[in-house]
């Protein structure tokens, strides 16, 4: 069993998962969040385009500290946006994968704010947490939709709105 080609195969049907639900994001509710303690529509479906490129990110450094490196949010004005950067950071994320060897996998990836460690993980383990984001937040994001009545497309087989396997 090759780890790598399985996170390649992995990493490819996220992101066409991922590419459906982002195509449908509309961009007159950018600033609609379900609750105030939830993000707006916009950051969220950002982070989601965003997440892909953290494949690269754990294959090519050693960490990342927000007290150094904050976090600035990419823009996005529209679902298109939204999908050229998915389509980039997935793009990134699989050269740098198919590139990479498994003893590659074994090195550290450190998160951090600062001095205080926020994960310690493999680089395995952080591409692999990245995928978790994915499937996690995309699952957010097909509830914001559902609140606004927009019809889900399937992730791992059928929704109420969409019948294909």
């Amino acid at each position: 069993m090759n780890i790598i080609e399985l996170l390649l195969k992995e990493l490819e049907a996220e992101f066409n998962t991922t590419k459906k639900f982002l195509t449908i994001v509309p961009a007159d509710k950018f600033d609609w969040a379900p609750h105030e303690k939830s993000m707006k529509m916009k950051s969220l479906a950002v982070h989601i385009a965003d997440l892909p490129s953290w494949v690269s990110l754990a294959l090519t450094t050693d960490g990342l500290d927000f007290e150094t490196a904050p976090y600035v949010e990419p823009t996005a004005a529209n679902s298109d946006d939204l999908v050229k950067l998915l389509e980039e950071n997935y793009t990134k994320g699989k050269t740098e994968l198919e590139k990479a060897t498994e003893n590659d996998l074994n090195g550290r990836w450190i998160l951090s704010m600062g001095k205080q460690v926020l994960a310690d993980y493999s680089k395995y383990e952080t591409i692999r947490h990245s995928l978790s984001q994915t499937t996690h937040h995309r699952a957010q994001l097909g509830v914001y939709l559902r609140l606004l009545d927009i019809p889900i497309p399937g992730s791992y087989g059928p929704s109420a709105d969409d019948q294909n396997f």
